[in-house]
């Protein structure tokens, strides 16, 4: 086998089998038969080149399937000669000339390296056979590369409507440093898309992050560690303006388990509002713990005002102790008025509770007027899943009346650490938040957001919440009709960005959502809106 090399799967070499050269007569055909219209049609699909028994093929295999060719000749005429009068007039400082022809790739494949293999491998067999410059005759839908690698037009276009094509020169010294350098760039542009966390979490990590969680373990028993520990929740206090907050081994769904319990010893009537997945989640755990409530419930997308809410509580004509509600709601991305509900809730003599598991660190936040609110370490907080915080500003004691693992005024009563906690948990949480207080990214984060909402918007894809009322950490858009959001978050996952698309309820809706709660750069996200682009496009088939 005449094998040039091999790249991953793929497999570069001279065609020199008759199987290898119909599936070249059956590209042919596809090319320029079907979606460039060169030739007519025929019966057998096949198309055999005029000049096949001069050229040489540079293929490319996946497997036994031909996903990409391209030929080169060096005998005249070329067929440049037989469209251009006096070719030689344009190349007299040129002795050894070779024909550049018939690109032809898999649809397929066309976004992946399979041209830059093929180029590669062509410009290194030029150089052996000491070609000193190729002539081209590209297509206009892909001038814009040619010209990227180096290629210099000459001439008029030649050819029919619907498949006109420029002639063009270029070195073969020249080509390959072109393709060389598109490569290089292809790959750091592959490798920058790789490293894209766009998940509600798990976020991306800080190394000093990760560093601080793959530490040695230590007793969650030893002064060290309790001082340490102390030390992180008056660093999560300080980031939200709470006087106090209890860690608990779990997730943010633990957190909200913890308000409800508190809010069960109370045994007065609440109002919960909901208007997408988490807030719903809420009403589930209300439920569960027989609260005494009543749901004040929206379209998904849809805000709260404070007007409306004291229109629903007079309508209903029913005294209100606690009000309970998630601050961003992040299967939506729609963020509350986190003043107004405290003042309404201060002016009617009311409880405000919040899931703020997906605002705290993400936008600021301020719990000092709140009574109680959810929060979690694998968020905006930057740090690795698995523990749960509750914040409080009032005197709490604790209850025989619920689950000791969950009672809030327990874990105060025991200095914050009553059962066993993973230590590298706590000091990567730890070393989260002080990268925070060190150094807050609110206005970056915002900035960032608003790029991509301008971006996607001019490709037909909007964010199903306004700007003025949704988080900047959170972007959800509703496909198109027809555009699959799970083939959407399949396609962009492959070129190495990754969205929340798998949800349940994302699928059920055709919903996609890009995420902004880790580390992310602008010039990132500049390529990412591209990209986004590039894939409504071939998904639509334009």
């Amino acid at each position: 086998m005449n094998n040039l090399t091999e790249q991953n799967r793929f497999i570069i070499k001279i065609a020199d089998q008759k199987t290898e050269f119909e599936l070249i007569h059956r590209l042919n055909y596809q090319t320029f038969v079907e979606e460039i219209p060169q030739h007519l049609p025929n019966e057998d699909r096949r198309l055999v080149d005029k000049f096949h028994n001069e050229n040489t093929y540079i293929i490319c295999l996946d497997g036994e399937k031909l996903v990409g060719s391209i030929a080169v000749r060096g005998n005249r005429p070329f067929s440049l000669d037989e469209k251009i009068d006096h070719l030689d007039s344009y190349f007299g400082d040129y002795e050894n000339l070779c024909e550049i022809r018939l690109l032809m790739m898999d649809r397929k494949y066309r976004r992946g390296y399979v041209f830059y293999y093929l180029a590669d491998a062509l410009a290194r067999y030029c150089l052996e056979k000491k070609y000193d410059c190729a002539l081209m005759s590209g297509t206009t839908r892909q001038l814009k590369l040619y010209q990227h690698i180096g290629f210099v037009p000459f001439h008029h276009l030649i050819g029919k409507e619907g498949a006109y094509f420029q002639p063009m020169y270029i070195t073969v010294e020249n080509f390959a440093q072109g393709i060389g350098r598109l490569f290089h760039k292809k790959q750091a542009r592959q490798d920058l898309a790789k490293r894209v966390n766009l998940l509600p979490g798990p976020v991306e990590i800080h190394p000093a992050v990760k560093a601080a969680y793959v530490s040695e373990s230590v007793s969650h028993r030893g002064e060290v560690f309790l001082k340490d520990f102390h030390d992180a929740q008056n660093m999560l206090c300080t980031l939200v303006n709470a006087r106090k907050v209890e860690l608990f081994t779990g997730s943010g769904t633990l957190a909200n388990e913890v308000v409800a319990a508190q809010l069960s010893l109370i045994g007065k009537k609440g109002l919960i509002l909901a208007a997408g997945e988490f807030g719903e989640r809420l009403i589930q755990i209300a439920e569960r713990w027989g609260l005494d409530f009543q749901a004040f419930q929206k379209t998904w997308g849809e805000t709260f005002i404070p007007e409306e809410i004291i229109e629903f509580m007079d309508q209903k004509g029913e005294a209100w102790d606690w009000l309970w509600t998630v601050h961003c709601e992040s299967s939506t991305g729609v963020l509350l008025d986190l003043h107004g509900l405290s003042s309404l809730c201060q002016n009617r003599g009311m409880k405000l509770c919040l899931d703020a598991v997906s605002s705290i660190a993400a936008v600021p936040v301020d719990l000092s007027r709140v009574y109680l609110a959810s929060g979690a370490s694998g968020k905006a907080i930057g740090s690795l899943a698995g523990i749960a915080m509750v914040f409080y500003n009032h005197e709490i004691k604790p209850s025989h009346k619920i689950p000791i693992y969950l009672d809030l005024g327990y874990y105060h009563e025991k200095f914050g650490v009553p059962f066993t906690i993973s230590s590298n948990l706590v000091y990567a949480l730890k070393k989260a938040v002080q990268l925070l207080l060190d150094d807050h990214k609110f206005e970056k984060r915002k900035k960032i957001s608003l790029l991509i909402r301008k971006e996607l918007k001019t490709c037909g894809l909007e964010a199903i919440v306004p700007e003025s009322w949704s988080s900047p950490a959170i972007i959800t858009c509703a496909l198109p009709q027809g555009v699959s959001s799970q083939c959407f978050g399949d396609i962009m996952e492959q070129k190495g960005y990754h969205l929340s698309f798998r949800s349940s309820y994302l699928i059920e809706k055709n919903w996609i959502q890009i995420c902004l709660m880790g580390e992310v750069l602008l010039d990132e996200m500049k390529l990412f809106c591209t990209d986004v682009k590039a894939s409504l496009k071939e998904m639509r088939g334009n």
